[in-house]
């Protein structure tokens, strides 16, 4: 199936940059600056509305357009947006941010939960968290028909791995990187959460189903996806968000099974990440950004996938998965990415849900807005950061 050009998303003349400069250095920011910046990206974020309605995306049957940039809808956006704000209360113990994530799975409950498909999995990740610090009985049905959801009802590719299929499209036979963070991750933590190993050997061998299909072996960056009907990497873009899943997802997963130090599938995760982590350092932008083509110097500087690459790289120096000379390159990256927090606590430069691009100029063109990943994903890094000062 031919990916959704999303014209009414782009702009022919392609998109600019807010110019920004290093204003706010991390070495001049106390644990209490960097703790209200957290919460101020928090209140903008639980604030996030489409008010014109220019950034909702009609599904294919039409009659109706799916809000994934307003805070009070299911999708993965908002989903991300959740264990953004959950990493922020594992380290403070916030009951207003507590209270932020059980209001927003109370509404959706009560509202009625979507279709379920790769995106929509996203935010049970956090529910597994919210149930195993609450034991509040009523999310674990949910998690449990979710899960069951991914391991036998959603449509596979060959070689059994889960078909990259949204509210917008089917997408047979292909397989993306955003899978990992969305689906395989939750899946993974439920296993672990609901003692069910099944599901945990099912998200290791999803790893490397898409290890051996997206990794691009001439950078060690990742494709965003890969079609088994056609047997290509569609535009071959090596783009920024989509890679920026796997920076976080590899050291998330790691932590999450602390497997043994000779395990053979931790050894393949690790030189996975340390081949994207020597590229990320290569291509990193003299500002401290990336590229939304991490290898095109000629695409916009992006600041959600640059939030990721951040927080994978620092949390994976501090737990001893990359050498400690990427953690400058974390460092670098994550005071660009605070100093393009507006006054508002908005992210700035955050380019828009990216389906997958026939070529690479599609990702070029795609509109830059405010966005609930935007927010969470800055909430990962700058939550990193505070660590240091524990």
């Amino acid at each position: 199936m031919a990916p959704d050009p999303l014209a009414v998303f782009t702009s022919p003349e392609g998109v600019e940059n807010t110019p920004f400069e290093i204003t706010t250095a991390l070495a001049d920011m106390t644990l209490q600056d960097t703790q209200a910046l957290a919460l101020r990206l928090v209140e903008s974020l639980v604030k996030l509305k489409d008010e014109s309605g220019e950034f909702r995306v009609p599904i294919p049957t039409g009659g109706f357009k799916v809000d994934s940039k307003s805070w009070n809808n299911w999708e993965w956006t908002q989903g991300v947006g959740l264990y953004g704000m959950w990493k922020l209360f594992e380290i403070t113990g916030d009951t207003m941010v507590l209270g932020h994530i059980q209001a927003w799975f109370d509404f959706q409950f009560a509202k009625g939960t979507p279709t379920k498909n790769v995106n929509s999995m996203a935010p049970m990740l956090t529910l597994a968290y919210l149930y195993e610090h609450t034991g509040e009985l009523k999310y674990r049905a949910y998690l449990e028909s979710w899960a069951e959801f991914i391991m036998h009802g959603i449509p596979r590719t060959e070689e059994g791995g889960i078909q990259h299929i949204t509210f917008r499209q089917v997408n047979e036979g292909e397989l993306w990187d955003d899978t990992l963070m969305m689906s395989v991750l939750p899946l993974a933590k439920i296993g672990v959460l609901l003692k069910r190993p099944a599901y945990v050997e099912e998200a290791k061998r999803q790893f490397l189903l898409h290890i051996k299909y997206l990794v691009d072996r001439r950078t060690g960056l990742w494709y965003h996806g890969w079609t088994f009907l056609e047997r290509h990497h569609f535009g071959a873009a090596l783009w920024g968000r989509g890679n920026s899943w796997v920076t976080i997802a590899i050291p998330e997963f790691l932590s999450l099974l602390d497997l043994p130090q000779d395990d053979h599938l931790r050894v393949v995760l690790l030189s996975t990440l340390e081949q994207q982590a020597i590229a990320l350092k290569k291509f990193q932008n003299a500002n401290g950004l990336w590229h939304t083509l991490i290898d095109d110097p000629k695409s916009y500087l992006e600041v959600s996938a640059s939030a990721g690459f951040s927080f994978g790289l620092l949390k994976s120096v501090r737990l001893g998965y990359l050498g400690k000379e990427y953690h400058e390159v974390g460092r670098k990256g994550l005071e660009a990415v605070v100093n393009n927090v507006n006054e508002k606590g908005l992210v700035q430069n955050v380019s828009f849900g990216t389906p997958m691009g026939a070529n690479k100029d599609f990702y070029r063109k795609i509109r830059l807005t405010a966005m609930p990943y935007g927010q969470a994903m800055t909430l990962l890094c700058v939550v990193e950061r505070m660590r240091q000062y524990l």
